[in-house]
């Protein structure tokens, strides 16, 4: 009779698991709930605080500026099961977004180097939405790809920002690591019109987003001059690391916004080749650059087709670069445009192999501007002189440019070392993948598997 007792209880405690196991539909991990909804209004009056920024010429630091770049405050995110169904949500609708976006410019920079971040500029589009209102925030939340699964328009039917972008922000902040071998950064600019009034909550509400992030007036009514100005100011902040960010500025605009996103990767066990190899840019023109020989075991594969292949190579402990390149002939535009638009793919299937990977030192860079892309989208209207941004300032703003930098460096730790140690060749085989053709690579986060880094690698020599 006791073992009965004990199987009813069991299976009691087994439905009153099962049970609690809701269905939670992805949007409402992101959406306002009803308690929120009524916190909102009294939201109202905080968010009309506003200041006006100081010049750029000024040499003072404000007190509206918060410094994120101490280290100390950086800690290891730790997810739950929900926290990791967030990430991987909002992994997939970057994803989305950033295949168009690429589209876009491999279109536009054809047979050259094409280079982006696709958290960044997703971040980029959600900062817009945290400062808009009535039908431009119905169309930011749209492109963003947060579809209410009712359709009712009450306040549960949006989605609430500052989620966004600290799902964005984890994802960051699980690739920066204290190891040496890896450094991840991220500057925030706002650059508006002298006298444009700009809301505090809507600067402070950006501030996790970011390592740094700057508030300065600009004159724009001469564009060569604050053109010269920001450029300045982003390489000082930078260290130098920034340089002309800018070439031109609309004289009409009084709001700029700037993200330069940095990561440099110093793989511990390549080690450079001592002359220079062949690098070939097209069939008929080849270019002589610095090569890494990395030997160890790493994922990979060759597609079914015989297309393209694929290595994944770790270069931290959080972050994952993977090299993709047409093989047995193949092109890789058509390989670009089939893959694209399934990041995801690139990671699939792939096999541990012992593989003595050679590839080229890399510093590539790209700089997009959003109103471009927003624009050879067809929706040049979105952060237009009609958009409402009036949760970014009282005033009536006109967005000019909308930048987003990135910059990608690949280096060894400059020794010269046999490509393969003499131990290793007597008993292991190894695949030779050599990439002196242009290739894709992409950056990935190796837990949320998110990508920061998406590009085409035509020529390696820095400044092409």
């Amino acid at each position: 009779m006791n073992a009965v007792a004990d199987l009813l209880c069991l299976l009691a405690c087994l439905t009153a698991v099962t049970c609690d196991r809701v269905y939670v539909h992805p949007f409402n991990l992101f959406s306002f709930n009803k308690s929120t909804c009524e916190e909102l209004e009294s939201l109202v009056q905080e968010g009309k605080k506003t200041f006006v920024p100081i010049s750029i010429e000024s040499q003072t630091t404000p007190a509206y500026e918060d410094d994120l770049n101490d280290e100390d405050k950086l800690e290891a995110p730790s997810l739950s099961g929900r926290g990791r169904q967030k990430l991987s949500y909002v992994k997939d609708l970057v994803d989305t977004l950033a295949a168009r976006f690429y589209s876009v410019l491999r279109k536009a920079q054809r047979g050259q180097n094409v280079l982006l971040s696709p958290t960044s500029l997703y971040s980029s589009l959600v900062s817009f939405y945290l400062g808009a209102s009535n039908q431009t925030a119905a169309d930011l939340q749209g492109l963003l790809g947060f579809v209410p699964p009712s359709g009712d328009p009450d306040c549960t039917s949006r989605v609430d920002g500052h989620k966004v972008l600290s799902s964005l922000r984890t994802i960051e902040s699980l690739v920066k690591s204290r190891d040496k071998e890896l450094l991840f950064s991220k500057t925030l600019c706002l650059f508006s019109a002298p006298g444009v009034p700009l809301s505090q909550l809507f600067v402070q509400d950006l501030l996790p987003s970011a390592d740094a992030l700057y508030a300065r007036a600009v004159d724009f009514t001469n564009p060569s001059e604050a053109a010269k100005q920001i450029n300045a100011f982003m390489e000082a902040k930078s260290e130098g690391r920034s340089k002309c960010l800018l070439t031109d500025i609309d004289p009409s605009a009084n709001l700029l916004f700037v993200v330069d996103v940095r990561l440099a990767v110093n793989i511990k066990q390549a080690s450079r080749l001592k002359e220079p190899q062949e690098f070939w840019v097209d069939s008929n023109t080849k270019v002589l650059v610095p090569m890494l020989s990395v030997p160890g075991t790493f994922k990979y594969k060759t597609d079914a087709s015989g297309t393209f292949s694929v290595v994944e190579v770790p270069i931290s402990k959080t972050a994952l670069l993977v090299l993709l390149q047409p093989v047995n002939g193949s092109d890789l535009e058509h390989v670009e445009s089939e893959l694209l638009s399934q990041s995801s793919v690139w990671l699939q299937q792939l096999s541990p192999r012992e593989i003595k990977l050679t590839l080229p030192e890399l510093t590539i860079e790209g700089s997009s501007d959003l109103q471009e892309l927003l624009a050879a989208m067809e929706l040049p209207a979105l952060l237009g002189k009609g958009a409402d941004l009036s949760k970014i300032s009282d005033a009536n703003l006109t967005v000019g440019k909308v930048i987003n930098k990135a910059f990608f460096k690949l280096t060894g730790d400059g020794t010269h070392q046999p490509e393969v140690p003499a131990a290793q060749k007597e008993d292991v085989v190894f695949l030779d993948v050599t990439l002196n053709k242009p290739f894709l690579l992409a950056v990935f986060e190796e837990k949320s598997r998110a990508v920061l880094f998406l590009g085409r690698v035509t020529n390696p020599l820095p400044g092409v």
